[in-house]
């Protein structure tokens, strides 16, 4: 996977090159929608997601995360995207979630959804947009 990736990084979906302990980190100390989540929470939520890590090609650092929990067969939420603050600004963001796009094209899904309070400009670079009626959906839980 590519995707515009600038020069010197790599985007993997292999479960086995994710670094469980420091996507905890980012998320539970630095992800608003995150903060206080416990170990044991991530870790089951890693193993039932299709996850996408991204990685420093000098060091094979883990520089980026994007979770998606998916039927893949009609629907996909896109969530826990994550770049480590040392690479923001480089394009990584964008590029992993054109990546995410990308796999999951294959699928034919109807719908991929995702919730954000202040990366709306980062999606729609990919094709993202508002919810054109958002008075159809309803969520159950914490809002």
């Amino acid at each position: 996977m590519t995707n515009d990736l600038p020069d010197g990084y790599e985007i993997s979906t292999d479960p086995e090159r994710l670094d469980p302990g420091l996507i905890h980190r980012w998320l539970s100390q630095d992800a608003y929608w995150a903060l206080g989540r416990a170990r044991e929470k991530q870790d089951t939520a890693i193993a039932n997601s299709l996850n996408f890590g991204v990685y420093d090609l000098a060091s094979d650092a883990q520089v980026g995360y994007a979770r998606i929990v998916t039927d893949r067969s009609t629907f996909a939420w896109l969530c826990d995207v994550y770049m480590a603050r040392e690479v923001r600004g480089k394009g990584l963001g964008t590029a992993l979630v054109g990546a995410v796009r990308d796999e999951l094209a294959a699928y034919g899904l109807r719908r991929i959804m995702l919730a954000t309070a202040d990366a709306h400009a980062v999606y729609a670079k990919v094709g993202f947009a508002p919810l054109a009626a958002p008075e159809k959906w309803m969520a159950l839980g914490e809002q």
